[in-house]
């Protein structure tokens, strides 16, 4: 049976229609619709339901000794406060998951991880943990929204003090009072816009979602789906698990290179992360040049030779075009190069094009 989040009755009340995604029943959006959710959030202000986001804790004087171990990055440099991007790998070097690394102090670490691999994740971090670790499964405490776009802090700042709250990209306040009630507050965000991410007891959700959304009523601020969700993120070039990157694919080959760092101490999947280096497929993004939109799980070719498949693929509401991205065999990749995708049996010609296909104004 699928679960609800504490703001499930929020979404029903506001005519939110609602799906099946990752175990819960979400808005996948609202009257508004999925493109005015879209350009709210790039313009102006929106805000999200993200309570169904896995969470876990690592408490211990090993606790960051296990972070190591199980994640592909190097965060022993991370200072307190700070929020790290990384991959998990099985020994294979192939993706578990991606994750949020959030650092309180050496014996005190949030896992932060996809819902839909939940228990899979509990499953094998716990098994993984290192001497003097306590793993805890909070997600079910744990209430999460996403305030997300170039008027978010206007909105926040009538809630809370304003001097209080993350100024950094990835960084993070833990006891910060928004609406009265104690949250995490981190400078995060799945959308490529300026914004926060606010944690808070299950119980404070709805009070804090309703006086957000109050707050922002002079700004025109309007709650956002899970459709809006996967356009943002797809036009700021950022994966999803289960398209980009998945338990077939590792790091090098989703485009998350960046986040595997071989220098450090060994960790799981190091060995065979080494051995895959050159990738021999590689994600790209494409622009369509041809009639129609492209989807994921289609296959693209040069010629008569299948190269690769698509991983996701949207008309792209801001910059009002198809996009898709697709991992293709390494030696056809060039920035310029033209592609065709398979689109239900017709031909459709895409262009390789660097991405990210937006980056936000600086603010």
């Amino acid at each position: 049976m699928d679960l609800k989040t504490p703001l499930y009755d929020s979404h029903v009340k506001a005519n939110g229609k609602i799906v099946p995604f990752a175990g819960y029943l979400l808005p996948v959006q609202y009257a508004t619709g999925i493109i005015s959710e879209h350009m709210a959030v790039r313009t102006n202000v929106g805000i999200f339901d993200v309570s169904h986001m896995a969470e876990f804790t690592l408490v211990g004087n090993d606790a960051m000794a296990t972070v190591q171990k199980v994640v592909t990055n190097d965060c022993s440099d991370m200072t307190s406060g700070q929020v790290k991007y990384t991959c998990m790998c099985y020994e294979n070097g192939n993706v578990i998951d991606d994750l949020l690394v959030y650092k309180e102090d050496d014996t005190h670490i949030l896992l932060v991880l996809n819902a839909s691999n939940r228990h899979k994740d509990a499953e094998w971090i716990s098994k993984q943990v290192v001497g003097d670790t306590k793993f805890e499964d909070i997600s079910d405490s744990v209430g999460q929204i996403a305030l997300q776009g170039p008027n978010s802090l206007e909105v926040l700042k009538k809630l809370t003090d304003e001097t209080l709250l993350p100024t950094k990209y990835y960084t993070f306040i833990k006891n910060c009072v928004v609406a009265g009630k104690t949250c995490l507050v981190s400078r995060t965000g799945y959308t490529g816009e300026f914004g926060y991410e606010i944690y808070c007891n299950s119980e404070d959700t709805v009070e804090i979602w309703d006086a957000l959304l109050e707050a922002g009523k002079d700004l025109n601020i309007i709650p956002c789906g899970l459709g809006s969700r996967d356009t943002l993120r797809f036009e700021a070039g950022m994966p999803l698990y289960g398209h980009e990157m998945d338990e077939n694919t590792n790091p090098y080959e989703a485009g998350l290179g960046f986040c595997v760092k071989l220098a450090k101490e060994d960790f799981l999947g190091k060995a065979a992360l080494e051995a895959a280096k050159p990738p021999k497929r590689k994600c790209v993004t494409l622009k369509v040049t041809g009639k129609g939109v492209v989807r994921e799980h289609q296959d693209v070719y040069v010629g008569d030779e299948k190269i690769g498949v698509t991983a996701s693929g949207t008309f792209c509401p801001f910059l009002k075009a198809p996009y898709a991205t697709a991992i293709i065999k390494a030696e056809f990749i060039e920035i310029g190069a033209i592609v065709e995708v398979d689109v239900r049996g017709r031909r459709v010609e895409a262009e390789i094009v660097k991405g990210p296909i937006y980056d936000r104004p600086k603010q």
